[in-house]
């Protein structure tokens, strides 16, 4: 299977998404902040990225925004995690050039289909 970016702040999230993850097949690297992030996504260079939309150091739509403006990023799958599912955070996804967007919480088989979707295999 693929390579997964986790940039996830919040510990248990990020465990119980490896775990499905890697349950799948999937090898998952976790990076648990927003500063450092874009040099995490060139070091690890993943198949897709799942962004958590508030990070400490640097918001997810910050972040996404510079990876669409990479053309090494510009094409890389990004599923948008938030605890806020308030339209207005769903437009900014999309306007940052989001894949996929998930509100939490999220049932295990929501966000292995959207990693499936993301990344066929």
């Amino acid at each position: 299977m693929g390579h997964v970016l986790l940039i996830e702040d919040e510990p248990n999230i990020a465990e119980a998404i490896r775990f499905i993850l890697s349950r799948d097949g999937w090898h998952v690297t976790i990076y648990p902040e927003g500063a450092g992030a874009l040099e995490a996504v060139r070091c690890v260079a993943p198949d897709i990225v799942i962004l958590d939309a508030m990070l400490p150091g640097q918001s997810g739509f910050d972040i996404l925004t510079r990876m669409r403006a990479d053309p090494d990023m510009a094409d890389l799958p990004v599923l948008m995690l938030t605890a806020r599912g308030q339209h207005r955070d769903r437009e900014a996804a999309e306007k940052a050039g989001v894949s996929r967007f998930m509100t939490k919480p999220f049932s295990n088989a929501e966000i292995l289909e959207q990693v499936r979707l993301l990344v066929p295999q």
